[in-house]
């Protein structure tokens, strides 16, 4: 089964609403003439959502296959939850995607895998793609916990989903060490984890777990990606600081373009 390769770009809490409209502006004119079949993702902050749906909908230089994500979501449908933001919203507004389970949603906001897989299994109700992210601290890889600690989220948060719900979801491997701080996981460290994240899949898939895309995320930039990107179980990047660019973010699209068309 050919396992698509994406690249995700999240934003985070940066931009305003000019900086946002620039951003979009030079990936989608150049996603239109050059994309080819590497999937560019987008996760602008919430007020540039709308905003970033209109200019992929509305490309110059013809139709752009962006799919614009959210960062997050709520796990309820609907209710009295002032400040959140439901799956049907996103959806109101053709948000295609959504980021769950940051590592920065679980430290600063006390995420479980409980919430988040009730977030996941909302996403796919409503017909989202959902990014899984999950990966360890930098004590727990140093204690040689890693497995375990990758092992138990994967398990707890989609472990009640269907074998064809699992197949649906993208995984974006992120070791906490390696996020913000400038350290990335050599390719063949993130390679282990990713090989090991896939098998976990594979019984909760069905056997479907060759088809299920399995990003890195942890300072990946143009300098590094070329390695990582041309593992075998590495299917493209959850890019953070890199993202912001355009150069940088369009370069990471063609690396993955380089390495896709050379498998």
């Amino acid at each position: 089964m050919k396992t698509r390769t994406i690249v995700a770009g999240n934003w985070k809490m940066h931009t305003d609403a000019t900086e946002a409209g620039n951003l979009m502006e030079a990936l989608v004119g150049w996603s239109a003439a050059d994309q080819g079949d590497v999937q560019m993702i987008v996760a602008p902050p919430y007020p540039f959502l709308a905003a970033a749906v209109e200019q992929v909908k509305k490309a110059a230089d013809g139709p752009s296959t962006i799919i614009i994500a959210a960062q997050n979501c709520h796990q309820e449908e609907s209710g009295a939850f002032t400040g959140e933001v439901s799956v049907p919203m996103l959806r109101s507004m053709g948000v295609g995607a959504c980021i769950v389970g940051h590592s920065e949603r679980r430290e600063y906001y006390g995420e479980t895998d409980e919430v988040v897989g009730r977030k996941v299994s909302l996403l796919l109700k409503h017909g989202l793609q959902p990014i899984y992210c999950c990966g360890e601290r930098r004590e727990e890889r140093e204690e040689g916990r890693y497995r375990d600690v990758v092992s138990t989220q994967i398990h707890t948060a989609l472990g009640a989903l269907s074998p064809e719900e699992v197949a649906k979801v993208v995984v974006a491997y992120e070791p906490v060490w390696a996020i913000g701080t400038g350290l990335t996981a050599t390719p063949e460290q993130a390679q282990e984890v990713h090989a090991f994240i896939r098998a976990e899949l594979q019984a909760l898939s069905g056997g479907m777990a060759a088809g299920i895309p399995i990003l890195y995320g942890g300072s990946c930039k143009p300098e590094n990606a070329e390695g990582i990107f041309a593992e075998s179980d590495i299917n493209g990047g959850l890019i953070g600081g890199a993202a912001l660019v355009a150069e940088k973010f369009i370069e990471l699209m063609r690396i993955a373009q380089r390495i896709k068309t050379a498998a």
